[in-house]
């Protein structure tokens, strides 16, 4: 039997619509948590480069945000802001993300950040498509949802 769902691992949002209530609104307070993050972790490493860091700290603030998520996401296909709202990230399986689906996602993320016009079309998403996908997010056919209750 076919099925039209192109997401057939993730939670249908008009049967299950408690996975992805609120979850715009809690991807923007986990961003602004883990850029407070990378921000410190940025600021701790640049007295150990002898302050040469300064020189190239857009770089360095975007290596670290880039190794935070990636592994982060590896981990346990959430983010430290995303833990603390209780969100995560799910793939088109209804599995947790790899290293590979991570360094993806992270790479999308990072490329849309970067300029303004992909990042534009992501929020758009996020705040109208019924799973709250952000551009990466349909790229990749992976869906933040609510985390489930431990059993």
């Amino acid at each position: 039997m076919y099925s039209a769902d192109p997401y057939p691992g993730l939670p249908d949002p008009d049967l299950n619509a408690g996975f992805y209530d609120g979850v715009p609104a809690k991807r923007a307070i986990a961003w602004v948590v883990d850029t407070v993050l990378i921000v410190l972790v940025t600021a701790l490493i640049v007295p150990f480069t002898a302050f040469t860091a300064l020189f190239f700290l857009p770089l360095l603030f975007l290596t670290v945000g880039f190794l935070y998520r990636w592994v982060t996401l590896t981990t346990r296909s959430a983010t430290w802001g995303m833990r603390l709202v209780a969100i995560e990230f799910r793939r088109f399986d209804g599995s947790r993300f790899d290293g590979a689906t991570a360094f993806l996602h992270t790479l999308g993320f990072t490329v849309s950040v970067s300029m303004v016009l992909p990042q534009l079309v992501s929020i758009a998403l996020m705040l109208t498509t019924a799973r709250g996908q952000g551009l990466s997010d349909i790229v990749l056919g992976t869906a933040a949802i609510n985390r489930p209750a431990a059993m």
